[in-house]
């Protein structure tokens, strides 16, 4: 069976189109982040593509996040802001890693913005001290003491926020989330496709609306604000795609290719009807590598080091020769399946470790139920307790034990003072002395006195006499 070069290519496109469906491109020049173990910064003091700006400090860049708010002190802002625009028009993404952590009161709020003009050359603003603005910002702060939510405005460039009477009103979408001090990122995520705006947190919805279309050739920003008791706001990566295959925005190359000859974008127009005409009798070849769930030992094979391991980024007008053509595509197909093999087996590492993790948990968990019952039932043992001798005290009636208590403490109290003077009156009379006894003491005194007189005059009678 012989196929032309417009059957090969007819199958290359339909491949193609069978195996990117629903892949999604980083577009580089807008993201940062996005490359697991790489620093975001190659020398600590500035992102590639954005520019940093802090009002009251400098934003601290380091390795793995940017820290767009300090711990402390309060009162102070930063942001981040492209410094190319988006030039895609389709369908997109925008996904905003960031966390918020400070004291139990602290205050602050955090700002995706996609605007006309970029503010990197303004001071860092919020919501609330924004300049007019032509675009989109999805706010993250504590809105009426919710404990956080997420909201969504729209200025067409002429409302001007700082002085509106009700600014909250204006939201066209919002949802509850608690953001703080969760100890993790959080992810904010910002889609258009399919005709639909959506916004999930965490990866899960927030609010969709159907009547909002973002164009193309505005500029992504980043800033935070922190009140007086501060929120320290920081950013771990940002990712912009897009289901464009283009992974890099040169600079001028829309123009360059807006700027073709007229003649080669209708040749180029005509093949690819031809190419989608086509299509429709062709049936794609079947998977080398066999299907998601049954994997062949092709996968196993050693990779031949003639195949290419990456192919770099080329404007699809570079190449000339359709077999050039085809082989780009070729490469790019095995290198695309490569990846695909390779996100499977990390995919069922990953659920190995997970299931492995979760066995870990139940057996950690059940003798902590175990302890946590034996607790609640001697809780309950003590309730139960407690409660029937409060039954019993509500239920009897002390009044006759008290009367005879205070009946039995008057008794004791009369025979006391009936008791006390005579037993004191009968030792005073049985103790005391006789007269007889005490007339008797007071002359043998006397006499001893006189004695002792008498002594002392003989002896100094009997002295030898000095005479001066």
């Amino acid at each position: 069976m012989h196929l032309n070069s417009r059957t090969l290519k007819a199958i290359a496109w339909s491949t193609l189109a069978l195996s990117t469906a629903n892949a999604q491109y980083i577009i580089d020049n807008l993201s940062f982040g996005q490359k697991a173990g790489e620093p975001i910064s190659p020398n600590l003091r500035g992102i590639p593509h954005y520019s940093a700006k802090g009002l009251g400090w400098d934003i601290e860049i380091l390795s793995d996040r940017a820290v767009l708010t300090p711990p402390w002190p309060g009162n102070k802002r930063g942001a981040l802001w492209s410094e190319d625009p988006l030039h895609h028009a389709g369908d997109w993404n925008a996904e905003l890693h960031f966390r918020a952590a400070g004291m139990d009161r602290g205050g602050g709020n955090l700002q995706l913005w996609y605007t006309k003009e970029s503010q990197k050359n303004e001071p860092p603003a919020s919501l609330y001290t924004a300049p007019k603005f032509d675009g989109l910002v999805l706010v993250v702060d504590q809105y009426e003491g919710r404990g956080g939510s997420v909201r969504g405005f729209l200025n067409g460039g002429d409302i001007d926020f700082k002085v509106h009477h009700d600014l909250d009103q204006l939201a066209f979408g919002q949802c509850n989330y608690a953001y703080r001090n969760l100890g993790r990122f959080s992810v904010l995520k910002m889609s258009q496709a399919n005709g639909k705006f959506d916004v999930t947190v965490d990866g899960n919805p927030c609010f969709s609306t159907d009547k909002v279309r973002l164009p193309a050739g505005y500029h992504f920003g980043i800033s935070a604000s922190s009140a007086e008791n501060p929120d320290s706001f920081e950013v771990q990566k940002f990712l912009v795609s897009t289901t464009n295959a283009h992974t890099r925005e040169e600079p001028g190359s829309h123009q360059n290719q807006a700027a073709q000859n007229p003649n080669q974008q209708q040749q180029q127009q005509q093949q690819q009807q031809q190419g989608q005409t086509q299509q429709q009798n062709v049936q794609p070849p079947p998977r080398v590598h066999g299907n998601w769930l049954q994997r062949t030992q092709e996968q196993n094979k050693p990779l031949d080091p003639n195949i290419p391991q990456m192919v770099e980024d080329v404007f699809a007008a570079n190449i000339k020769s359709q077999q050039d053509q085809f082989g780009d595509l070729h490469n790019r197909l095995q290198i695309l399946n490569h990846k695909i093999d390779g996100l499977y087996d990390l995919l069922e590492k990953v659920i190995a470790d997970n299931d492995q993790r979760f066995d870990q948990l139940m057996g950690r968990i059940t003798p902590m139920h175990d302890q946590i019952s034996a607790t609640m039932r001697n809780v309950e043992k003590v309730e139960r307790t407690t409660m029937e001798t409060l039954r019993d005290l509500e239920s009897k009636d002390f009044k006759d034990l008290l009367n005879s208590v205070h009946r039995s403490i008057e008794r004791g109290q009369s025979a006391m003072s009936a008791n006390i003077p005579a037993a004191i009156s009968d030792i005073v009379d049985k103790g005391r002395p006789s007269m007889t006894s005490f007339f008797f003491v007071v002359v043998v005194v006397q006499v001893l006195v006189l004695c002792a007189y008498q002594l002392y005059k003989k002896r100094r009678n009997s002295a030898p006499k000095k005479y001066l």
